[in-house]
Parts: C-alpha cells; sequence; structure tokens
C-alpha cells in the first residue's frame, strides 16, 4: 500500500511537470504517432488485401483441386470431373442439375487506362452455371457468354482499371479475337474478373484438364459427408477445402510479403522513436536530478522511483498511439492499392487501432527502461549536491 501511494504521488509530480517539458514530451508523442501512423497504414494493405479475397466468400462453397496444388493450379481430368455432380451433399438447382462449375485458368494482358503499364491477371473459363454457383454476380449492361463463342464477360473493375473491356471491344487472344459481350459486379470484390465458357478456352489453349472444381453444397453442414465421398473414392485424386480456405492458402504468399514489408517498415519507425523516447526521458531524468534525490532522501523508494518513470513514459506514449491510427485512418483507409496486379482498398480496422496501442506501449516500456533505472540508481548525496 505504501509502494502504491508512493507511485501515485511521483507520478502526479511528474505529470503536472509536462508543461515545464514541452519539447521533450512533443519528441516522444511525435515520434511514437509516426511510428504507429507507419504501422498501421502499412498494416492495413495486408488487412484490404485479406478482404478483398474473401470479398465473396459463402460456407456453402467448397473448392475442389489437385492434391498438392496451389489455388487454380490444379489438373483435374474429365473423368474425375464427371464423377463429382453425383456426390452426396451437392445442391441442386431448379431444373434438378448439381450446381457444379468447372473451371480453366489461363493468364492474359491488360494495359492500365491511366499509366498504360502492361499487367497480367487471370481469365476465368467456366460453365455457364455460373450465376447459379456464385449468385453474388449482377449483370449491369450486356450479357452473358453464350457456350461454344469467343464471348467474355467483365466484371466492372475491369472497365475502371483497364482499357479494351468496354462492350464490343475485340481482344486477341489464341484461336482469335475475343468479343466483351457483359459486364458484372461481384459484390465487393475490387479484383479484375474476366469469364468465358470453359470448353471454348480449353479448346483454344489446347487443355485437357480443368485447374478446379466449386461445388455449392446444399448447406454448409454437408461440409464433412461431401469431402468423405470424395476421400472414399479411389478414382478421385483431388483435395476438399472450404471456400475460404482455399483462397487464404493461394494468398498467402501476397499476405506474407504484404506483412513483411510492414513490420520490417514499422520496426525500423519504431526504433527510431524508442530511441527518442530514450533520448528525452533521459533529458527530463537529468533536469530533475535534485527532485528525484529529495524524495528519495525523504523515504521514497527506488522501486517507485523506477516504476513512476515507466509508466510516465508509457502515457506518453498511448496518445501517440491513438493519433497515429487516427491519421492512418483519415489518410488511408479506403485507398485503393494494386501491387503485384492484384487490386484491393486499405482498411484501417479497430483491430489495427489496437495493435498499434499495443506496439506504442512496448516502445513506451522499453523507452523508459534505461532512463527510470538511472533515476533509482542516481547518488542522493551527488543528486542533491547539482545546481
Amino acid at each position: 500500500m505504501q509502494f502504491l501511494r508512493q507511485l501515485f504521488a511521483i507520478l502526479r509530480l511528474n505529470l503536472s511537470g509536462l508543461t515545464q517539458r514541452v519539447g521533450s514530451s512533443l519528441t516522444i508523442l511525435v515520434g511514437v504517432t509516426c511510428a504507429v501512423g507507419v504501422l498501421v497504414s502499412m498494416l492495413a494493405m495486408g488487412e484490404g488485401a485479406r478482404q478483398q479475397e474473401l470479398a465473396t466468400v459463402r460456407p456453402d462453397r467448397v473448392s475442389l483441386s489437385t492434391t498438392g496444388s496451389r489455388f487454380g493450379q490444379g489438373s483435374i481430368t474429365r473423368d474425375e470431373a464427371a464423377v463429382i455432380p453425383g456426390l452426396p451433399g451437392v445442391r441442386k438447382d431448379a431444373k434438378g442439375d448439381p450446381i457444379v462449375t468447372l473451371e480453366s485458368v489461363v493468364i492474359i494482358e491488360g494495359r492500365r487506362r491511366v499509366t498504360g503499364n502492361r499487367i497480367y491477371f487471370p481469365l476465368v473459363g467456366v460453365t455457364s452455371n455460373i450465376s447459379e454457383l456464385a449468385p453474388e454476380i449482377h449483370f449491369t449492361a450486356g450479357k452473358m457468354f453464350q457456350p461454344g463463342l469467343h464471348e467474355l464477360v467483365a466484371n466492372n473493375s475491369c472497365t475502371r482499371q483497364f482499357t479494351g473491356f468496354e462492350i464490343g471491344d475485340r481482344r486477341p487472344l489464341r484461336g482469335g479475337d475475343w468479343t466483351i459481350v457483359g459486364h458484372f459486379d461481384q459484390g465487393k470484390a475490387q479484383q479484375c474478373t474476366v469469364l468465358a465458357d470453359v470448353q471454348t478456352i480449353m479448346t483454344a489453349f489446347s487443355r485437357n484438364t480443368y485447374s478446379r472444381v466449386v461445388v455449392m453444397l446444399k448447406s454448409a453442414a454437408d461440409y464433412d459427408l461431401f469431402r468423405d465421398a470424395v476421400s472414399a473414392n479411389p478414382a478421385l485424386h483431388i483435395e476438399v477445402q472450404h471456400e475460404k480456405d482455399a483462397i487464404e492458402d493461394a494468398f498467402k504468399p501476397l499476405n506474407g510479403i504484404l506483412n513483411f514489408v510492414s513490420l520490417f517498415v514499422g520496426t525500423i519507425m519504431a526504433i527510431g522513436a524508442t530511441l527518442g523516447a530514450v533520448n528525452s526521458l533521459y533529458a527530463i531524468v537529468d533536469s530533475r536530478r535534485r527532485e528525484i534525490a529529495t524524495l528519495r532522501a525523504i523515504g521514497f523508494s527506488a522501486s517507485a522511483v523506477v516504476v513512476s518513470v515507466l509508466l510516465e513514459s508509457i502515457l506518453l506514449a498511448v496518445p501517440g498511439a491513438l493519433l497515429g491510427s487516427l491519421v492512418a485512418w483519415l489518410l488511408f483507409n479506403g485507398l485503393a492499392a494494386s501491387p503485384f496486379g492484384f487490386s484491393f482498398q486499405l482498411s484501417v480496422t479497430a483491430s489495427l487501432a489496437v495493435l498499434g496501442v499495443e506496439w506504442a506501449l512496448a516502445m513506451g516500456l522499453m523507452g523508459g527502461l534505461l532512463p527510470a533505472l538511472r533515476a533509482a540508481r542516481m547518488p542522493i548525496s551527488t543528486a542533491l549536491r547539482a545546481t
């Protein structure tokens, strides 16, 4: 109890003198604000990318691909694909047909509207029942492609970002020119998505296997039933995943790069802010040598002095964390980005703000430790003689 009384007494004394130490206090505040602001805004890229990846995910959809293959890079044979619609747990449409979509993915080239830079993105060949599998697709212009024809449909993100995706535009692909016949929206997705008839794509690009198969289940609860049926069939060498898990696995490399860059840059900024806090707190401790020595002389413990300096450092860091998170949200939340050809919007979330506060607390703790120990070890007689 005596320790707490001493601690709060010293802390009140420390905080009451902040107006006399404006320069040192602002150094800590600004350093922490910059470090947290940079960290949160950088991490907002990874969070925005993840939200974009999972924008249209449904729990009753499952992804099937060749065991061990990457997302959209499988090699499912036609014989294997023919077995899947008859498995238990598969939902059927109003006509009684299983809602199973076969996909074949190829890479095509586009050019950005503003810069003209060349960029590559996937063209996905799908079966014509894609609207049953993905009810989030809504056509805003034109029509759906017709099977057997060289026709493409693109989401509106393509028309905003790239040239050559207006209705009627013709794009040279293998097998001749392909015509843009429709535009659609797909929920909150920002990534350019181009669809065509899967059999026409496979013929044009001389492919005999599908990249993956997507199945709509009767309900999310049928996942285990469907997966067990696939595993029990010796003719199927296929891996079944929830759509969410398949997409997250596919984008792990991108998310890993974004998070590494964010934490690397954030760590450098944090080190700089921590060193600035150390120097400022050293200056504060030196300017209060006589005051600290007097407190020690009249019976205040060294541990109370140490903890009070640490708390002062932490309390100065917290406003910087909140201000840094606010600045990141005001400047970067919703900002469009397209690293590595993947388009998304930065997202500054409450969880990132909490992480920023935790980061600031760590900086305050590390920044205040050495000055606090110096204050506690300061010889009383030497400090009292100091002018």
